[in-house]
């Protein structure tokens, strides 16, 4: 069965750093591209990052302008699994950060097919 599962979200003060997972089995994290979204109350799904699938030349990333410099993506293919690692998080990061699969790393959530259940991410000191 195919399943994608976030964790490492958790509240954080101003600054500070957290590091989320998302998880996958039934779904090899290689062979698909992987993004990062979140989606804060009353607010549109916004995509944050996304990494695409291993090609002959590697893959690549992508950013949004508001979390370039501050987030990291990445995936290790041994554990299945892709992380998005945040520093320097602000206020304006809090949000429910989902990871999502789909066929090509862009930032639009009707790009992607299959998602996780999310994971709640708060910025507040």
């Amino acid at each position: 069965q195919l399943q994608l599962v976030e964790s490492g979200g958790g509240l954080v003060q101003p600054g500070g750093s957290l590091r989320l997972s998302c998880a996958s089995s039934g779904l090899a994290v290689g062979y698909y591209a992987i993004g990062w979204f979140r989606q804060a109350p009353g607010k549109e799904r916004e995509g944050v990052s996304c990494i695409s699938k291993i090609g002959r030349i590697g893959s690549s990333t992508s950013y949004a302008d508001s979390v370039k410099g501050r987030f990291t993506i990445s995936r290790d293919t041994a554990k299945n699994t892709v992380y998005l690692q945040m520093n320097s998080l602000e206020p304006e990061d809090t949000a429910v950060y989902y990871c999502a699969a789909g066929g090509t790393c862009t930032h639009q959530y009707y790009d992607y097919n299959y998602w996780g259940q999310g994971t709640q991410v708060t910025v507040s000191s």
